[in-house]
Formats: structure tokens, sequence, C-alpha cells
């Protein structure tokens, strides 16, 4: 029997780049389709995350960014991740005044 693997029908505009901070004010930065249950899988309370995270948790969402497709999610993730913490702090400085 061969198994397939299908992206599902998450719509492609639905990606977005999300940053998370740490307990030990480390910066972590990933995309996701499905916010809610990635972070429960950085929490490791269901299986997946980035075993990085919950050895470092709690973590709290700091910013998120939309993206039009996973592509451009991915490519908007490499920028962000040669950020120095910085610039990084920047970007989620701008982003906590444009929420408010």
């Amino acid at each position: 029997m061969v198994k397939s693997f299908f992206m599902g029908t998450t719509p492609q505009n639905n990606w977005l780049i999300y940053i998370l901070e740490c307990r030990d004010g480390s910066l972590y930065c990933g995309i996701t389709n499905n916010l809610e249950k990635r972070l429960k899988q950085h929490k490791g309370e269901i299986k997946g995350g980035a075993k990085y995270t919950r050895s470092h948790w709690p973590c709290k969402l700091v910013y998120e960014e939309k993206s039009s497709s996973r592509s451009e999610a991915l490519q908007r993730e490499v920028i962000i991740k040669k950020m120095s913490k910085v610039e990084k702090q920047t970007l989620i400085n701008s982003f906590k005044e444009d929420s408010s």
C-alpha cells in the first residue's frame, strides 16, 4: 500500500510568519497555516513542533505577519532569521505599535 501526502485544502493565502519570545529572551521564527495548532506543537501538547521551543517554554507570540503563499512565507522567514536580534526587536516593536 502506498501512502500519499496531500497539503489539504488550506487556502494558499492563509500562511503566517510568526516570532515567539522564549522565557530566556531568545526569539524563534517560523511559518504556519494554523497558528493555534502550531503553538500547541511548540508547547509539546501535540506531536510536532520545534525541540528548541519545547525546551525554552514558556514562549509568547510577539509577532505575526500574513503571507500570500507558503513560498513567500518561507522566503520572508529566511530574511527574518538572518536579522540581528536588535533588528528583530525593531520589527516586533513596530508590530506592537501597529496592533494598538
